[in-house]
């Protein structure tokens, strides 16, 4: 036994491979996909053109990207059992919904147990158009409502609106939704991505992969903030609220929601394309006060900017679905829409050049105690 390994707890700054999905400089705040800085993209691209991007590692031509699109929208549809799954477990999580109805698609997935590049993305790209399809359909049947079928004239973040809301929605609303959906598409080796390809390491499969990283992405330390930031705004309640709040929290050894990141010792690119977004959103809707109190928050915490505790990508975003009318807990569900063809793309990457993932822990218990017969024991 090594009595004295170097102990990396969380696995914290180990690189396991390479990757060319994407690159994160967190002392700078930049983020690319397939070399792509974020703010190109989130200036000039759609949700489905960065989607081709990470999953074929190219930006489409024309053909390629209207193919792709017309791919997405030939999978909206759910299978009639799936509807029956969410009608049995509505009461349910949307995560836990979620989670339940991606595994469940692998049964009517013909590929599902073909872990080759084109299966995968064959996939893929289904398992991106199905997720918005049961988080819509799911919200609607817990609240009695009827499960809309998809609009083939809607982009997808238009689309995943009109099956949610029921209302064709307003075409800002939309393209925000649409580039709030690029901004989460792909993360490097984040917990959700690495338990992926932990899981696609053991030659499983994606369907297998996605579940995993569902899964982790429900836990609050990964993708639930946005709905934490929501919550921590609406007992604010008032912008003038804000600087007791804030400060009886962090007086109390509490956590701000939508600050830190264990990558970004500056502001989180994805939150700056949000925030004038956020503001805009609410003058539009005429709901002004949340964004004054995020904003007041944000005045607070400029010493601890100072110090590398920055704006994460969830600080803003839990607003701006609340002021489009979605439920506070569909916030982490619309993460996970977004990261799907990011997962894809770090499956297809593990599948590649594949080895078991499988780190130590070191053990520090006692070793050769002696086994006593339970009748013997105290």
């Amino acid at each position: 036994m090594d009595n004295n390994p170097s102990i990396k707890r969380g696995l914290k700054d180990i690189y396991i491979d390479t990757t060319k999905s994407s690159y994160i400089d967190g002392n700078a705040g930049r983020l690319f996909y397939r070399g792509y800085d974020i703010d190109e993209l989130a200036n000039n691209s759609t949700f489905e053109e960065t989607a081709f991007l990470l999953m074929y590692g190219n930006l489409p031509n024309k053909e390629e990207l209207e193919n792709f699109e017309s791919e997405l929208k030939q999978a909206r549809r759910l299978p009639d059992n799936i509807i029956e799954i969410i009608n049995h477990i509505q009461s349910s999580h949307p995560m836990d919904v979620l989670r339940t109805c991606i595994s469940a698609l692998s049964a009517f997935d013909i590929d599902v147990d073909d872990n080759s590049r084109e299966s995968n993305l064959r996939k893929g790209i289904r398992l991106t158009a199905q997720a918005p399809a049961i988080v819509a359909a799911h919200d609607r049947i817990r609240k009695g409502q009827k499960v809309i079928s998809p609009d083939d004239n809607l982009s997808h973040a238009s689309n995943f609106l009109y099956t949610l809301l029921g209302e064709i929605p307003d075409e800002e609303d939309g393209k925000l939704l649409d580039k709030d959906f690029l901004l989460h598409a792909e993360h490097g080796l984040n917990a959700s991505s690495f338990g992926a390809r932990v899981t696609a390491s053991t030659q499983s499969d994606l369907h297998s992969a996605v579940t995993t990283g569902v899964g982790i992405l429900k836990g609050p330390s990964h993708g639930g903030a946005a709905e934490s930031v929501m919550k921590m705004a609406m007992e604010i309640g008032e912008p003038e609220n804000t600087q007791d709040y804030i400060n009886d929290l962090l007086n109390n050894r509490g956590r701000v929601m939508g600050y830190g990141h264990r990558v970004y010792k500056s502001i989180d690119p994805r939150a700056i394309h949000l925030r004038d977004d956020a503001k805009k959103l609410g003058e539009r809707k005429q709901q002004t006060k949340w964004y004054s109190i995020l904003e007041s928050i944000a005045d607070l915490m400029v010493p601890y900017s100072k110090k590398g505790i920055c704006q994460n990508v969830d600080f803003f975003s839990g607003a701006i679905y609340y002021l489009m009318g979605i439920s506070e807990d569909l916030y982490t569900s619309i993460f996970t829409m977004g990261r799907i063809p990011g997962w894809t793309a770090q499956v297809m990457e593990q599948f590649e050049k594949n080895i078991l993932i499988r780190p130590r822990l070191f053990y520090d218990g006692l070793l050769d105690i002696k086994y006593i017969p339970i009748n013997n024991r105290d």
